[in-house]
């Protein structure tokens, strides 16, 4: 058991250890720490010289990456064995960005192929709709890692974008979602993507059926110009109305939350265009490449992943907040709570015990500055210590300089802030200065005092690009892949997703008027929720 090896004996005494001095002190004592503890891997520049680690306590957390075979399974990912235990799969998502003059899956390349001929139509305007005219409008129809990514992308890329698309997303059973997309739209000018492997995804499909019941009451014809698939069920495609030969397909060793790269991806191609959407894959590719070959102590996936373990189980962090410092990524938080949350929020180890230890964090998070006047007092002064990933990109895409320095001056100076604070004496000191009262110093001195020792990782990129993205994307799928390697969890299954939704049929059932025992909670809600009906109509 992981929690009796004395690797992880010794990584507690260095927690002690460290928790007794301060990321003030460490700086002091060392002026080679910010070059100790950076990294440049593929279109990224990481710093994590402001977390609670030095030079003693590093070799042991590469130690624990090798006592629990973080290599070795990392080389079965990537040689496409079933890591994927419990459904008895591989994980070949690094497949599908691999290039064609280097792939062992030509399929991939053969649906790639078949998505930059159909996106060139569209693009170019060769595409038209029932009555003539050119698209105007895509609306993506999925729900989790069929929405997440693909939303995530195409507003980080915005512009990147075709001038005459628009992008829309569509994913909550929630009618008011839809309605809110379809008041914008035209039908002569829409196409719909009805994005779901199985093509039975309930909140899928239901939003698939009313958007081709609001199509065709419009007057509208010809479905299958306004219609296409992603899925593996050419059946139930076909059922619904929409030409096979509109159906792109992927594969099951594709897991929800990395489908990005796949077609699921189209309505990323569709907005940036197929070179694009090469470079994206190709940044996806080189990190990839980082994390095959690059030796454990430079190997960044690694060390964030060993970041994460070492807070989570040894300085007693519970969650993660991600800070962005570009407004196109202020999806990006929401898309790495899917893909950190569903892959490692798991309690029992592969073999089915239950783990004496804690695994995945909570992730949550906003984009910078808006973070700084909202979370940010708990991250600086609350009882809890939350570490944080800022990310920034040195170059905009805009011509509003100042802005972007004091932009680039906020992530710098939240990081600082929070590694160091500021002390009594400090606080003493600039208060007096300023000509406030010894009696108003010592009673404000408490409040304004900041304590610091709160870690952070800065990850710089040059410039938000295609290649950039794809680089960023794939650095935190690993990342969570080298967490479960260690933890000794299957971070490829999602079956805790599952129980809600055969409940949420039998409670509709219910509802239905059909009689199925319920407990006295849900048959209250349900009772309370006609008479409130009842009250309205």
């Amino acid at each position: 058991m992981l929690i009796h090896t004395p690797i992880w004996f010794e990584l507690g005494q260095h927690a002690q250890r460290l928790q007794a001095t301060s990321l003030r002190l460490l700086f002091e004592h060392d002026s080679q720490r910010f070059q100790c503890f950076s990294v440049q891997a593929p279109e990224i520049f990481a710093d994590f010289s402001k977390n609670l680690i030095d030079p003693e306590v590093w070799p042991v957390l590469m130690q624990l990456a090798r006592q629990q075979g973080v290599e070795a399974k990392r080389d079965s990912m990537f040689r496409g064995e079933s890591i994927n235990s419990t459904e008895k799969r591989p994980v070949l998502h690094t497949a599908l960005r691999c290039p064609k003059t280097q792939t062992s899956h030509p399929e991939v390349h053969q649906v790639l192929e078949r998505m930059k001929i159909f996106c060139d139509q569209v693009r170019s305007g060769e595409w038209r709709g029932y009555d003539g005219q050119p698209i105007t409008d895509i609306v993506n129809i999925g729900i989790g890692g069929s929405d997440l990514g693909p939303q995530m992308v195409c507003t980080a890329l915005h512009l990147f974008g075709h001038s005459r698309l628009q992008m829309h997303f569509v994913s909550n059973v929630d009618g008011h979602d839809l309605s809110e997309v379809l008041s914008k739209v035209r039908p002569g000018s829409t196409l719909f993507i009805v994005a779901s492997k199985t093509f039975t995804t309930e909140e899928t499909l239901a939003n698939a059926r009313s958007a081709r019941a609001w199509f065709l009451a419009s007057g509208a014809s010809q479905i299958e110009k306004h219609f296409v698939a992603v899925s593996t069920n050419e059946q139930e495609v076909r059922a619904f109305g929409i030409d096979p030969d509109r159906m792109f397909p992927f594969w099951d060793w594709v897991g929800g939350r990395y489908s990005l790269w796949s077609a699921i991806g189209l309505s990323i191609m569709l907005q940036i265009g197929p070179k694009q959407f090469d470079e994206f894959l190709a940044g996806a590719h080189a990190m990839d490449q980082h994390f095959a070959m690059a030796p454990l102590e430079t190997n960044l996936p690694v060390i964030m992943g060993l970041l994460e373990v070492w807070g989570r189980n040894f300085l007693g962090y519970h969650s993660r907040s991600i800070a962005p410092y570009h407004h196109a990524l202020r999806f990006f938080p929401s898309y790495l709570q899917q893909l950190d949350m569903e892959s490692n929020g798991k309690r029992v180890a592969r073999d089915g015990t239950v783990l004496p230890y804690q695994t995945g964090a909570v992730v949550w998070g906003q984009t910078g500055t808006n973070g700084q006047h909202a979370y940010f007092q708990l991250l600086h002064q609350g009882s809890d210590i939350i570490p944080v990933d800022f990310i920034a990109c040195v170059q905009p895409r805009h011509d509003l300089l100042e802005q972007h320095e004091k932009l680039l001056a906020n992530c710098m100076a939240q990081s600082q802030a929070l590694a160091f604070g500021k002390t009594a004496e400090e606080v003493a000191h600039d208060m007096n200065a300023a000509g406030i009262s010894r009696e108003d110093v010592e009673t404000l001195l408490p409040h304004r005092t900041f304590p610091g020792n709160r870690p952070s990782t800065v990850l710089l990129l040059s410039a938000l690009t295609p290649r950039s993205l794809g680089a960023l994307i794939a650095l935190y799928e690993h990342k969570v892949m080298v967490c479960g390697a260690i933890w000794d969890i299957n971070s490829f299954d999602q079956w805790g997703v599952e129980l809600g939704k055969v409940l949420a049929r039998r409670v509709q059932q219910m509802m239905q008027g059909e009689a199925i025992a319920m407990d006295a909670s849900t048959q209250g809600l349900w009772n309370t929720i006609q008479t409130l009906k009842n009250k309205t109509s």
